[in-house]
């Protein structure tokens, strides 16, 4: 019995261009001491070779009709005869499948990215209490897509180590990956903000995508500074309804979208507002004729407030640290926006009734019925990755025993 171990060096989330860090273990249990009379040839474990890669897997809803079939991962190679009857392509010469190595065996979709697989070691020996630690590493391309969950389309990346014994089933053991990518961020900011005047030394190579990548969250960390507040005045066919402020318009994740509305000086009175966080995936003009939807819409958090007679409401509207920040592929594009829906009325029905009490105090009564109309807007706004620091009392261990 061996028992296989991995653990991510630098935590689950990463960029693309960063290099990913896995320690792989090889472990073989102590020998029990009921057992400990046997000789070492017969607790001595092999194992014949083990090696590790990085695969995308892309997977598309029953919505949309690509990619085609010869592209997908199908777990089951079988074929139609002329009769209806389903024959397995494996002839009885050919070699069960669980002896050859197919890395994505069982999931369903299609291959985007995959790096070259590295080989650990090739026959390796382990007594009893003894193990072996490997560190995989492998640099990830910057055109690699995001990690996404969507209702079309989802990217989900992994880091698989297969090993074999001799002459037994290859075991597999998956590490869950995590990437996030910049997107928007305009190639001219680049371009100004891209020379270094720190001081450098001679001596040392400059590592040139290093330098690069922290341009990009330099630059991210500006767009997504404080800056000047934007002001929306919200109207319709009878007048103002209020007016919006928007401290900024690009955050990153983790942060929250405060703003304000200022309803002094409307002459359409608001009964309600409803705010909701959302993004929308848009399928691109090349794939639109096959799918039976262009788009879709996944809502998050929700501000809802009922401010008839106010004059000011505050939002506050948090962004989820899961969500994937905005991205572009050949398929999709996903775009972030604040869905406003406005409940407002009429000037004469949202009077109150007020009554004088005894004590001199006055007593305010709500309408018992108000004749309402339901106004939407949908304003964009960006949101970016953010860099977390890693703890590393809290990254997970993945093993399996072979």
């Amino acid at each position: 019995m061996i028992e296989v171990s991995a653990k991510l060096v630098g935590g689950p989330v990463y960029l693309p261009g960063e290099s990913i860090g896995c320690c792989i273990s090889f472990s073989n249990p102590p020998v029990p001491s009921d057992t400990r009379s046997r000789s070492n040839r017969d607790v001595l474990e092999t194992l014949a070779w083990a090696s590790a890669q990085i695969h995308c897997l892309q997977s598309t809803s029953d919505k949309i009709n690509f990619p085609p079939i010869h592209d997908r991962v199908i777990p089951e190679e079988v074929s139609i005869s002329s009769s209806g009857r389903k024959d397995s392509l494996q002839s009885r010469n050919t070699p069960p499948r669980d002896t050859s190595f197919a890395p994505c065996r069982g999931d369903r979709g299609r291959i985007v990215l995959s790096t070259k697989p590295k080989i650990l070691f090739c026959d390796l020996r382990l007594s009893p209490g003894e193990s072996k630690t490997y560190l995989y590493t492998e640099v990830l391309p910057s055109e690699s897509p995001p990690s996404y969950r969507g209702q079309l389309v989802k990217y989900s990346y992994k880091i698989t180590v297969g090993t074999q014994r001799v002459n037994c089933p290859i075991k597999q053991l998956r590490v869950p990956l995590r990437i996030l990518v910049f997107s928007g961020i305009p190639e001219a900011i680049a371009c100004e903000e891209s020379v270094d005047l720190s001081p450098s030394n001679p001596f040392l190579e400059s590592n040139d995508k290093t330098q690069a990548q922290d341009i990009v969250v330099q630059m991210m960390q500006n767009i997504t500074a404080r800056r000047s507040p934007n002001f929306f005045n919200i109207t319709n066919m009878k007048g103002k309804v209020a007016r919006f402020c928007l401290f900024k318009q690009a955050y990153k994740l983790g942060e929250d979208i405060v703003g304000t509305f200022d309803f002094v000086g409307a002459s359409v009175p608001c009964v309600q507002f409803t705010v909701t966080l959302q993004c929308e995936e848009l399928i691109s003009d090349a794939y639109k004729s096959l799918a039976k939807q262009d788009r879709a819409v996944i809502s998050y958090s929700v501000c809802h407030e009922v401010c008839l007679s106010m004059q000011q409401c505050v939002l506050n509207l948090p962004i989820p640290l899961y969500v994937t920040p905005a991205f572009d592929t050949d398929i999709i594009s996903l775009r972030w926006r604040l869905h406003f829906e406005f409940v407002t009325t009429d000037p004469v029905s949202a009077t109150l009734n007020s009554t004088l009490n005894t004590d001199s105090s006055t007593v305010y009564e709500g309408p018992a019925s108000l004749p309402i109309e339901t106004m939407v807007w949908d304003l964009p706004i960006q949101i970016y990755p953010t860099i977390l620091t890693p703890d590393p009392q809290s990254q997970t261990k993945y093993n399996i025993i072979i």
